[in-house]
């Protein structure tokens, strides 16, 4: 057995544990999106279009991210809605951004490794890095969604006759808590998946504009700018959505 199986095992029989049925659909949701971002590689490879495959498979990624990992339909549809906006906005921005970058494609330090290989494979390295932003952005999106979202629908819960703006109100200050979390999980993940390559930059001696200006981090800190914008819009976006949705759905009730 090994290391990646073993922990596999540890992981599905945790969350089973801690989540119950919730757990099981989150765990197969992790699965589900390992295997639908290789098929994306896989597809990417062949030559589809990759404008054609951002269409297909953020709405299918959404999907699978927060209806399996989430147990009330309400949440997951606005956090859904909420995502799949957030995700066209962000979309736009990474367009821009990547096109003032121009840091799609190899560095110099895969020099080494790419020796005898071509470097041009017949693909759109800028459009694979904009597919790259993108996927990646979904994951920190879809969190803060489900997260807003959960925590307002407990709230309603628990109050019944609260109004749009104290529910708002509310939201905001959990979405303060939301941004703080997020921002730190996503600014240390980036500090982990780094920390050698820094560490090389410092053994190098790189300057600091060498770095500001090296394609690796360039794009791992766009990427990181991505979704922390993402995370941003998220929280005021699924906010007012599950606020308005909320408050309709208590006026159906009292006029009937």
């Amino acid at each position: 057995m090994s290391t990646l199986t073993a922990l596999l095992i540890v992981l599905a029989i945790l969350m089973t544990i801690v989540g119950g049925e919730t757990g099981i659909r989150s765990f197969f949701s992790v699965l589900i999106n390992t295997l639908l971002l290789i098929l994306v590689a896989i597809l990417i490879s062949w030559g589809i279009s990759i404008p054609l495959l951002i269409l297909i498979f953020v709405p299918l990624k959404l999907v699978t991210i927060i209806f399996l990992g989430t147990h009330d339909y309400q949440v997951a549809k606005n956090s859904f809605y909420s995502s799949l906006v957030v995700c066209l906005a962000a979309s736009l921005i990474i367009l821009g951004f990547e096109w003032l970058a121009q840091a799609a494609g190899l560095g110099p330090e895969a020099g080494e490794i790419l020796v005898g290989l071509s470097q041009m494979p017949g693909l759109s390295y800028p459009l694979i890095a904009v597919a790259v932003a993108i996927f990646s952005t979904l994951g920190a999106v879809a969190e803060a969604a489900v997260s807003m979202s959960s925590g307002l629908l407990e709230i309603k819960k628990h109050n019944p006759a609260i109004s749009y703006e104290d529910l708002k109100a509310s939201g905001a200050k959990i979405g303060n808590d939301v941004l703080g979390t997020a921002m730190n999980t996503i600014l240390f993940g980036m500090f982990g998946s780094f920390l050698s390559l820094f560490l090389w930059y410092i053994r190098l001696n790189y300057t600091l504009g060498e770095v500001l200006n090296e394609k690796m981090f360039v794009n791992e800190a766009l990427i990181i700018m991505y979704s922390l914008i993402g995370v941003l819009l998220t929280v005021p976006l699924a906010t007012t959505f599950l606020a308005k949705n909320m408050v309709k759905v208590g006026e159906k009730n009292e006029s009937k």
